[in-house]
């Protein structure tokens, strides 16, 4: 059985999309199983032409404004590798959520906007890759529409990130007039032919370089100029600063028509790394033959309309997973029946039979668990390192406009804490009944009153607080201290930390100089709390 669990492993890719709105992430995420025979036809997000809905934003409110809000996770194989795929929240406001599936992926694919480049969210999340130690390829979409240079573009990712590229494929042809790509490793050109809205796979055409110069001439020669310009001046492929991140492997593409996706898919195939052994909470690699182990890293209610399951999305760590096996919680120490698994793709669920290293699997019915929250199968115990928070931005009371529907109301802040929809903060001043919502951003209270209203039938209102700076009270005798100020409160949250909170820095400043040993740690709202 450990060979057999050790060669399972070594069949997983499992990473993440990462990029700023609307750079294409959903539409790349449908192309990648479209070239891998899954699909038989892509959807777009905004569902444009002839292109359906899309597989992977399944929320109504994805759907309505075209943004990805959550995470999906979608396994397919590919030339006898199984992928696990997670298509993660573009927008900012969901930064917790992109997070949580970033510790869940052993590589990422940061995706840009050919005309705009690195973005405010694509750096922010490239820096949580950088903190987690996650390489990541590179993928410069939206050729087909007019764009930046391509030099121009690599020499960003060098100066402004630290991030070589190392060119797999260069555009032959300028931003907006794209024919193909100059294969890089492989030499030769590759052609594409444009399909009907971009719903099926492109047709390739492979040339050699003498009969590319022929048929595009400058566009071709350009191509070759530009690529060696870059390879010269260390752009050569490198496995091992691909693996430490100091440099990227650089493709160019359109997902929308489904152009060099499949250079994209091979090179995830060949190129990103297998699971590997995971660190415990006492800094002990887990191996990959060891008995079962995942950790929970994302909770999600109403995937299923007719039955309003709640999902635990789990990473698969160690072991072979089997379907009804009972494991243990090891922050409760409790039991738990694995008897309803599924894999989802999109809106399609299957059931999950068995699952290794890099799996993700979908356990239903897991009111029981929380983000974070490790499962395994024996003894001893492990126990895989909790997920940091994101320090809050902003903050409101929620209350139900009905009181009638108290109950339901605690009922779902209860589900909607344990998903990390929002954080949920308390304080003795407003007492248990009036939580106070905090976010990264103020789209999180959308979604948080959405789902209240939806699933369980309580509109709320919600009133903002005038909050903007964030302090970890480290010396719970300042409590009094803030909270008589009238310029600041203290609000605890779920696992017992104290956030001291003030209208602005010159609150803070004000009552410190009145109270020297006024103890707080910064945090950065918006920034990983560690």
């Amino acid at each position: 059985m450990p060979d057999r669990v050790l060669d399972e492993a070594a069949r997983r890719r499992t990473f993440a999309v990462i990029s700023h709105p609307d750079a294409g992430k959903s539409t790349l995420t449908e192309a990648l199983a479209l070239h891998a025979r899954v699909l038989t036809s892509a959807g777009a997000v905004h569902g444009k032409g002839n292109r359906r809905g899309v597989t992977s934003d399944w929320l109504e409110m994805e759907q309505a404004r075209g943004i990805s809000i959550t995470s999906a996770a979608l396994q397919f194989e590919y030339r006898d590798t199984v992928i696990n795929l997670l298509d993660t929240p573009g927008h900012a406001d969901f930064s917790e959520d992109t997070y949580r599936v970033l510790a869940a992926v052993d590589s990422a694919v940061m995706l840009l906007d050919a005309a705009k480049g690195l973005e405010p969210q694509t750096l922010k999340l490239f820096d949580v890759c950088r903190h987690r130690g996650i390489p990541v390829l590179t993928f410069i979409n939206k050729w087909d529409r007019p764009g930046r240079d391509p030099l121009d573009l690599c020499e960003e990712l060098t100066q402004r990130i630290q991030l070589p590229p190392m060119p797999l494929t260069w555009p032959v042809g300028i931003a907006g007039a794209f024919d193909g790509v100059l294969d890089v490793r492989e030499g030769g050109m590759v052609r594409y032919e444009r399909t009907a809205g971009g719903a099926t796979v492109a047709p390739e055409e492979r040339l050699a370089g003498q009969q590319a110069h022929a048929e595009h001439g400058d566009e071709w020669q350009q191509a070759t100029e530009e690529s060696e310009l870059v390879l010269a001046d260390g752009g050569e492929f490198d496995y091992d600063r691909f693996l430490d991140g100091s440099a990227t492997p650089l493709l160019f593409g359109a997902a929308m028509l489904n152009f060099g996706v499949r250079h994209l898919l091979d090179s995830l195939i060949e190129l990103a790394p297998r699971p590997q052994p995971r660190l415990d909470t006492g800094q002990r690699p887990r191996e990959l033959d060891a008995p079962f182990s995942a950790f929970v890293f994302k909770m999600q209610t109403g995937m299923d309309r007719a039955h309003r399951d709640q999902v635990a999305f789990a990473r698969v760590c160690s072991g072979r997973f089997e379907r009804g096996m009972t494991v243990t919680n090891a922050r409760t120490g409790r039991a738990f029946a694995t008897k309803y698994v599924q894999q989802v793709f999109g809106q399609e669920r299957s059931t999950v039979d068995e699952a290794y290293p890099g799996d993700v699997i979908g356990l239903v019915n897991a009111s029981a668990l929380r983000v974070g929250d490790t499962l395994h199968d024996g003894k001893p115990s492990v126990r895989f390192p909790g997920l940091p928070s994101f320090a809050p931005g902003h903050f409101a009371v929620a209350r139900p406009k009905d009181l009638g529907r108290a109950k339901q109301f605690r009922k779902g802040v209860e589900q909607l804490e344990s998903e990390g929809v929002v954080q949920v903060l308390r304080s003795e001043r407003r007492g248990e009944g009036t939580p106070i919502f905090a976010a990264v951003g103020p789209m999180q209270f959308e979604v948080a009153a959405h789902r209240l209203d939806a699933e369980f039938g309580v509109a709320i209102e919600l009133d903002r607080l005038p909050y903007r700076t964030v302090r970890r009270l480290t010396d719970p005798a300042y409590r009094k201290v803030i909270e008589s100020s009238r310029r600041g409160e203290v609000l605890t949250r779920t696992d017992g930390t104290d956030l001291a909170l003030f209208t602005d820095e010159v609150a803070l400043g004000a009552l410190q100089r009145q109270h020297a040993g006024l103890a707080v740690t910064r945090l950065v709202a918006g920034a990983i709390e560690e």
